[in-house]
């Protein structure tokens, strides 16, 4: 499988946590979207798959310490220790890092052109077509950073 063809140059950017204590910004350069179906990537971000873009990780420069928690002998899941907003995995000692695309903001070209972990795909996944609305939020006063 070649998947080389599939990276695409993105513009500098900027994404955090949703308190904002963890913040980081990512240099111009190649990147490469995501999803994962495994069980480990569904509980890490408590969703029902993880989308994440892969960029070298000497081109993340971090404002605040994330936590790490080791999900296995081979990998490690970052967030924010103060919010909990899962924010990157990556491989133990390797040089990418895989960014949550929830941590980033919306301009940022995510379109995600491979999907891991399909045997822990949730059937309901397959051929999802239903409407959409916008969120309405009545009497809401956010705790979120600004730049969340």
């Amino acid at each position: 499988m070649n998947l080389e063809k599939d990276w695409q140059t993105l513009p500098a950017f900027s994404g955090g946590c949703q308190c904002g204590a963890v913040r980081y910004d990512v240099a111009p350069g190649p990147s490469f979207a995501s999803i994962c179906h495994c069980r480990m990537c569904q509980r890490a971000t408590g969703s029902p798959f993880a989308a994440l873009l892969k960029v070298a990780a000497d081109r993340v420069t971090w404002h605040g310490t994330p936590g790490v928690f080791a999900s296995s002998n081979i990998a490690e899941r970052g967030f924010c220790p103060a919010c909990g907003t899962p924010l990157f995995y990556r491989q133990t000692a390797g040089e990418w890092i895989e960014l949550t695309s929830g941590s980033m903001p919306p301009s940022v070209p995510f379109r995600p052109v491979q999907q891991w972990g399909i045997e822990g795909r949730h059937d309901w996944l397959a051929g999802l077509d239903i409407p959409g609305a916008p969120t309405v939020e009545r009497d809401v006063i956010s705790h979120q950073s600004k730049d969340a």
